[in-house]
C-alpha cells in the first residue's frame, strides 16, 4: 500500500481548443482545413456541458482540474477582448470552486488567434508584448479565483513541433526561426510571470503559484557506448532541463509543472552533431509496450525525470500524464504504474505536490484528429454522450483516499 499526503492534488487536465469546439477564431481551425486534416469540429462541446462536465469530475474525487483559456475567444481581433468570452471563463472557473475543486490555469495551450498568427506570430518583434496583453486582461479578470497558473504548455513541443519539423501551423522548417520563437516563448514566461505577481500585488491578495507545463522524456540511451554516453547528456540538458535553468535563473518558477508520457532511446551511429541531437534506436532493441501512437510505456522513465528536478528545490505537479489506448485496462494499469513512479521519487525527496491526468475525457489531439482516446471519460462525439470509464473510477478511489494498493 503506497500513501500519498492528504493535501495532494489530484485530477485531470483538458485544453480549450480540444475540448470546447467551434474556435473558429483560432489558428488551428483554419490550417485544418488548409492542410486536409482531420477538423476539430464541435469537438466535445465542452464550452456548452461544462457544467455537466464538472459534476462528473466532483464524482471522480478529483480536488483539481488542469483547464486553458482560448486567447482566440478572448481577444478575436487584435486590441479587442470580448466580455462575453471573459465572463464564459469566470463561469467556469466559479463552476469548479463551487465543487471545491482547485483551477489551475493554462493561458496558451498551442493555439493562437487567427489574426497573432497572419502578422508572422511568435516570430513577430511585438509578440511577447501582444501575449502580455492578453495575460493582463485574463489574469485581472480570473485573479481572485485562480491561484495556479500555467504561462505555457509544452513550449519546447510548440517550437519543434511548429518551426522545426514542420508538422503544425505555420510549418515552418527552420532552426533559426525555431530559436527565435524559442527565446520569445521564455521571454514570454518571464514577463508574464512578473506580470501575474504584480497584479496580485496591487490587488492585495495571496501570492500566486506560476510556472509553465514543460513536456520531459525520460532520455535513456540504448547501449553504454561512448557517442550514447554523450548524445545522452546533450539530449538531457536541451531537451529536459534548458529551459527550467533558464526560468530558475531568472526566477521565475514558483513550481514546476511537468508533462510526462513516454521514453526516448538513444542511439547514435556517427559524431555528426545531428545524429547526436536527433537518432534514436530504429532497431527495436529494449522493446516496451506501446501505446496507441507508438509511444513506448515506461513507468520508471517517471521517477527518473522527477530526480532530474530535485536540484530545483521547487514543488513539482505532474500537470499531463496519461495513455492512449483501446485498452481501459491499461489505462489503469499505466495510471497505477506510474503514480508508483512518483510515490519514489517522493520517498527520494522530489516534493510532488500533485498528479493530473491526461486526459479529463476523449478529445480532439492535434494532427493525430479524434483516434487517440486519453480519457477517463469516453466521449461518443456523435452524441455527446459521456461514460465514465472503470479506470476512472479506480483513480476516483485513489483520489478519495490518497492510497495506491501496491
Amino acid at each position: 500500500m503506497i500513501q500519498f499526503p492528504k493535501d495532494f492534488y489530484w485530477g485531470a487536465a483538458t485544453s480549450s481548443y480540444q475540448v470546447e469546439g467551434n474556435n473558429t477564431n483560432a489558428d488551428w481551425w483554419s490550417w485544418e482545413k488548409e492542410a486536409g486534416k482531420e477538423k476539430s469540429g464541435p469537438a466535445c462541446r465542452h464550452y456548452e456541458f461544462y457544467e455537466n462536465d464538472f459534476d462528473i469530475v466532483k464524482s471522480l474525487n478529483h480536488n483539481a482540474h488542469r483547464l486553458s483559456i482560448e486567447w482566440s475567444r478572448v481577444e478575436p481581433r487584435e486590441g479587442e477582448f470580448s466580455q462575453e468570452a471573459i465572463q464564459h471563463y469566470i463561469n467556469v472557473i466559479m463552476t469548479l470552486r463551487v465543487r471545491g475543486i482547485e483551477p489551475m490555469v493554462t493561458l496558451h495551450h498551442f493555439t493562437n488567434p487567427i489574426w497573432f498568427s497572419e502578422s508572422d506570430g511568435w516570430l513577430n518583434p511585438l509578440c511577447v508584448k501582444r501575449f502580455l496583453r492578453y495575460c493582463d486582461v485574463v489574469t485581472k479578470a480570473l485573479a481572485r479565483h485562480v491561484h495556479f497558473w500555467y504561462t505555457i504548455n509544452e513550449p519546447s513541443v510548440y517550437f519543434s513541433h511548429a518551426y522545426l519539423w514542420g508538422i503544425w501551423p505555420p510549418q515552418a522548417k527552420s532552426f533559426f526561426k525555431m530559436k527565435a520563437v524559442h527565446d520569445n516563448l521564455n521571454d514570454a514566461h518571464v514577463e508574464a510571470y512578473r506580470l501575474i505577481h504584480k497584479i496580485y500585488q496591487e490587488i492585495n491578495i495571496a501570492r500566486p503559484m506560476v510556472s509553465i507545463a514543460h513536456h520531459m522524456q525520460a532520455i535513456v540511451g540504448c547501449d553504454q557506448g561512448l557517442r550514447n554516453h554523450w548524445a545522452v547528456a546533450m539530449r538531457e540538458y536541451l531537451y529536459n532541463l534548458e529551459i527550467p535553468n533558464y526560468l530558475v535563473k531568472h526566477k521565475t518558477l514558483d513550481f514546476i509543472g511537468v508533462n510526462y508520457y513516454s521514453r526516448h532511446l538513444v542511439d547514435v551511429h556517427s559524431w555528426w552533431i545531428g545524429n547526436l541531437l536527433m537518432e534514436i534506436c530504429k532497431d527495436n532493441h529494449h522493446p516496451l509496450k506501446k501505446n496507441f501512437l507508438g509511444w513506448d510505456i515506461y513507468p520508471e522513465g517517471l521517477t527518473q525525470v522527477l530526480l532530474s528536478l530535485k536540484k530545483y528545490n521547487l514543488p513539482v505537479i505532474i500537470s499531463e500524464n496519461g495513455i492512449c489506448t483501446t485498452d481501459d485496462n491499461e489505462r489503469w494499469e499505466y495510471i497505477q504504474a506510474h503514480l508508483k513512479s512518483v510515490h519514489l521519487a517522493m520517498e527520494q525527496g522530489v516534493n510532488v505536490t500533485g498528479y493530473l491526468y491526461w486526459s479529463l475525457m476523449d478529445n480532439f489531439e492535434w494532427a493525430h484528429g479524434y483516434s487517440p482516446r486519453f480519457g477517463l471519460i469516453d466521449v461518443d462525439y456523435n452524441t455527446q454522450q459521456r461514460t465514465i470509464r472503470e479506470s476512472a473510477k479506480k483513480f476516483a478511489n485513489v483520489c478519495q483516499t490518497g492510497i495506491l494498493e501496491a
